[in-house]
């Protein structure tokens, strides 16, 4: 397989200068929860307590600062219906959010593979 390199010594986006292209994509959705927002979000729209529900360990604090950094950069969009309580929010992936799908697939399966060879599944 043929190893892909960076077309400059440095690359800028929005302002910020990176080393290559995977420093400003793990930027984008790097930590521990981006990618795992990015995962139950590849489906269909979701309102913020449907999130909770599949990530049960991720405190509020920080699935919501994750979304909003999401949303700053363009990947995840959020949608506010209503004007008076009780309002509907729900999330999103933009078109720019969707075409990481190829990625989280691929981490999936990687996920997927190391659990089968060194771990176990657990269901809830």
């Amino acid at each position: 397989m043929e190893r892909l390199e960076c077309q400059s010594e440095l690359i800028k986006v929005d302002g910020k200068i990176y080393p290559c292209p995977l420093s400003l994509v793990m930027d984008l959705i790097g930590g521990k929860w981006k990618a795992v927002i990015l995962y139950y979000l590849k489906n269909g729209d979701k309102r913020y307590n449907e999130l909770r529900k599949e990530m049960p360990t991720v405190t509020e604090r920080t699935l919501s600062i994750q979304l909003k950094q999401l949303e700053e950069d363009g990947i995840v969009f959020r949608k506010v219906e209503g004007e008076k309580p009780p309002i509907k929010v729900t999330y999103g992936l933009t078109n720019f959010g969707k075409t990481f799908s190829t990625v989280l697939d691929t981490i999936t399966l990687l996920g997927n593979t190391i659990v089968s060879e060194r771990g176990e599944f657990i269901n809830r």
